[in-house]
């Protein structure tokens, strides 16, 4: 009997395994059977050529009567027509473009045909049908099982056709050994579930009997890839927790308590919610792992910032982690503001129970950076701000306690575990991560699966409403000259604007496509500054410029020394200038949904309102168009979000494209699976808090190997 690990030269003969193998990378009995249809077509019944209808979809049985091959007359190409006959009746077939057929259709030969009844100068017709010719007269049981029905066709490559890999797929089958015990489920979960057997579940996905029996066989193939993932994120979850983390419980009197009696502004509900779950997880010596997802202005730096006082107040060390430099400058400086002398530690002039906030970047010149490394491995710097530079081996803490990670899915897994491991005595710090992209809950629970998640939905009093406007220059050109009028107008009132574009423009030219090359920051920062914006103040931001230019033009930005700012996304997240009014994104469509979403939240934060320009050369009526008309109807970041995952599918997230390998995960749907994502996290959790290793379910650890490898495992965390 067969068994899933077997090669599959034995079983199918070396030709056919070596174009498995070269073509699809199917080597085994389970690369084989984890190879599913990727839809299924339904062949009628045996029909003799007398009863069809048309529309039907059959099956005949017939003789081979006449054959020619013949020109197209309306357009170039040739059809291949076949007469067949069942003894009474004629048929004609139609393949289009097909004359290689010509070689096997020989006169006199019998063989099922199948397809849909059509008509064609009123002669019945089946057009490019399916067909089996059989040897003599032997139609055996298996050929008329292999050809009614319900047919599965599968993804195909050069080399190998589905019908191939239908027929590899029977012959495996046929000798699979149907082996209760090799089952990798617990056999309380299928009971609990109702699940198929994985065998039954193989067959019928393969070599459906009814369309329910199919849909119960992908039920069950689903658990199977939620099941993996999610037991992946268990054991990281546990690894996690199993290390004792630094106990940092609040302190009456301390920093904390100091800076909350200072708050100009009331805490919204959420930001109470959410910041008293996050002190008692610190609290306690298990390291908090919380996702804190929130609308651009919800106020998560507060939240973060308060946190960080809490881990301050019990002697511990924080650290705040952004994707880059300029970020990582802006909150440096951001937290100093909002702590006034309760972070000016060592200066004139500082609260008697003042922290330190130093900035730790890889670009500080030789004397900073010294005195940065010195002010975090000695514990005179309560807060350390900085970006990857942190987590290197020559930085060193005295005593880190809570690790603050702004725009989690800039940073590798490597990264997130070189954090957790920065703690002093074998403790493992404390971790909050942040986004300011919503994200779908079966996204959390699948990308995100070994973070806790918290949100927050209300934005704070006085938050401007941002307004979003399409502007469809391929429809209306006159719009764009509108739309520099607006900024000039804004810059004379005493407002600031962002213009973004999705390029730079110092890249070497591409002739690859005919398409128009995306705006660049350099060509259309001169054109603005030689024609419609003449006279303004403008600077230019990217993500290529030396780091102290990149700090000076964003220090005179926030300075109101800028009129306007042209740059490319590296403004996306963090940067907070509240004068600054208008955003015009040139090129639009060039952007996805949530990062568009995030732009504009960089207007509107002060008392005036913002505007957010969107413009495109799409035309009205494209997807691309609907997804822009999308973000112009809504400020709403969750509902985006799900709007973002139904328009790029699942695929963005779990399949092979972003990570460069081939994915694991091929039923379960992101979208419509949630029930079953939910469910086997509940699961996974259970099993692995009684069986970390996986060593009394090895069938489950070897189910997570074969569905979710390493190199996916990683790519999932990386996300």
């Amino acid at each position: 009997m067969t068994v899933l690990d077997d090669k599959l030269t034995p079983l199918l003969g070396a030709k056919t395994a070596k174009a498995l193998a070269g073509s699809l990378g199917i080597e085994t009995v389970a690369d084989l059977l984890r190879h599913y249809p990727r839809r299924y077509d339904e062949r009628g019944s045996l029909t003799d050529i007398g009863g069809l209808e048309i529309g039907e979809h059959v099956t005949v049985m017939a003789r081979i009567e006449k054959v020619q091959r013949r020109s197209m007359k309306s357009r170039a190409g040739n059809i291949l027509e076949v007469t067949i006959t069942d003894g009474r009746r004629k048929l004609q077939l139609a393949f289009f473009n097909q004359a290689f057929r010509e070689r096997e259709l020989k006169l006199n030969k019998t063989g099922l045909f199948a397809g849909k009844v059509t008509a064609f100068r009123n002669n019945l017709q089946l057009a490019n049908p399916e067909y089996e010719l059989l040897e003599g007269d032997d139609l055996n049981e298996s050929v008329m099982d292999e050809f009614l029905g319900i047919m599965p066709v599968y993804p195909a490559a050069q080399g190998i056709q589905s019908w191939a890999i239908a027929r590899a797929v029977r012959q495996v089958l046929d000798t699979l050994d149907d082996d209760g015990d090799a089952d990798p489920m617990p056999r309380e979960l299928l009971a609990e579930k109702k699940l198929e057997s994985l065998h039954d579940a193989l067959r019928q996905i393969h070599r459906p009997e009814s369309w329910p029996r199919l849909e119960s066989a992908k039920r069950r193939l689903k658990w199977d890839e939620a099941m993996s993932v999610q037991l992946i994120f268990a054991q990281r979850r546990y690894s996690t927790v199993s290390r004792p983390a630094p106990v940092c419980a609040a302190k009456a009197g301390g920093l904390l308590e100091a800076f909350d009696q200072r708050l100009p502004f009331e805490l919204t509900p959420g930001q109470h919610e959410v910041g008293a779950k996050i002190a008692e997880a610190l609290s306690v010596e298990h390291p908090m792992n919380l996702l804190l997802q929130g609308e651009v202005g919800s106020g998560k730096t507060i939240v973060a910032l308060r946190a960080m006082l809490q881990a301050v107040d019990a002697g511990r060390q924080a650290a705040m982690l952004a994707p880059t430099e300029v970020l990582a400058a802006q909150h440096a400086r951001s937290l100093r503001e909002m702590l006034g002398d309760l972070g000016q530690a060592g200066e004139l002039g500082a609260a008697e129970n003042a922290t330190k906030i130093t900035l730790l970047t890889g670009s500080l010149p030789a004397k900073e950076r010294k005195q940065a490394l010195l002010d975090a491995a000695s514990g005179a710097a309560g807060i350390v701000v900085g970006t990857h530079a942190l987590i290197q081996d020559t930085v060193s803490f005295a005593d880190l306690g809570f690790v603050v990670v702004d725009e989690q899915h800039r940073f590798g897994v490597e990264q997130r575990d070189a954090l957790r491991s920065r703690g002093s005595d074998g403790t493992s710090p404390h971790v909050l991560v942040m986004t300011a992209t919503p994200i779908p809950r079966t996204v959390a629970m699948t990308v995100y699966g070994d973070l806790e998640v918290a949100s927050l939905r209300d934005m704070p009093a006085g938050r401007s409403p941002i307004s979003t406007t399409v502007v469809p220059v391929a429809e209306k050109p006159q719009w764009l000259d509108r739309v520099w009028g607006r900024i000039a107008e804004d810059v004379r009132k005493g407002n600031q604007a962002y213009v973004v574009c999705p390029r730079i423009g110092d890249e070497p030219a591409s002739d690859k496509s005919d398409k128009r090359p995306p705006l660049a920051v350099l060509d259309v920062a001169e054109e603005l500054a030689a024609g419609p914006l003449r006279g303004l103040k403008l600077g230019v931001l990217h993500g290529r410029m030396p780091p102290d230019e990149k700090d000076a033009v964003m220090r005179a930005f926030a300075a109101a020394k800028v009129d306007v700012l042209v740059a490319t996304t590296v403004i996306e997240v963090g940067v907070n200038v509240p004068n600054s009014t208008v955003m015009v994104i040139m090129d639009a469509d060039r952007f996805g949904v949530s990062q568009l979403h995030q732009l504009r939240g960089r207007v509107g934060r002060g008392s005036k309102p913002g505007l957010c320009l969107l413009v495109t050369e799409a035309l009205e009526g494209t997807t691309t168009r609907e997804r822009l008309d999308a973000v112009e109807s809504t400020t709403d970041g969750f509902e985006l979000s799900q709007l973002d995952l139904e328009i790029r599918r699942e695929g963005d997230i779990l399949g092979s494209a972003q990570s460069g390998k081939r994915s694991g995960l091929k039923l379960l749907s992101l979208l419509r699976d949630e029930e079953i994502i939910a469910e086997a996290r509940v699961r996974a959790q259970q099993i692995v808090a009684e069986d970390p290793a996986l060593e009394r379910h090895p069938g489950l650890a070897g189910m997570v190997a074969s569905v979710v490898d390493a190199d996916r495992a990683e790519y999932l965390e990386k996300s």
